[in-house]
């Protein structure tokens, strides 16, 4: 029973760690940059075992660069169901 405690804990802190570097990311760095830092920090993520990069840039990576792929996603969702009611009344 106290690790349940310990995994909420730890979850608490790295989002108390997340959300500072993501709204730093969103107010200062272009969206297309967003993106490549993202990309970079989980390249760097996924090299954790060396000394200077940690396993922890994945998470913060993955955090960053869906700040630009979320609004793609709904972008794209947003055109394939307007694309999908136009395409069908054609077709009838």
């Amino acid at each position: 029973m106290a690790g349940q405690g310990f995994s909420k804990n730890l979850g608490k802190n790295f989002q108390k760690f997340l959300r500072p570097a993501r709204d730093w990311a969103r107010r200062y760095l272009p969206p297309g940059v967003r993106f490549v830092v993202g990309l970079l920090l989980i390249a760097g993520g996924l090299l954790g075992f060396l000394p200077v990069l940690g396993f922890w840039m994945l998470p913060l990576g993955v955090a960053i660069a869906a700040l630009d792929v979320m609004p793609v996603w709904r972008w794209i969702r947003g055109r394939r169901q307007s694309g999908d009611g136009e395409e069908s009344s054609e077709d009838h």
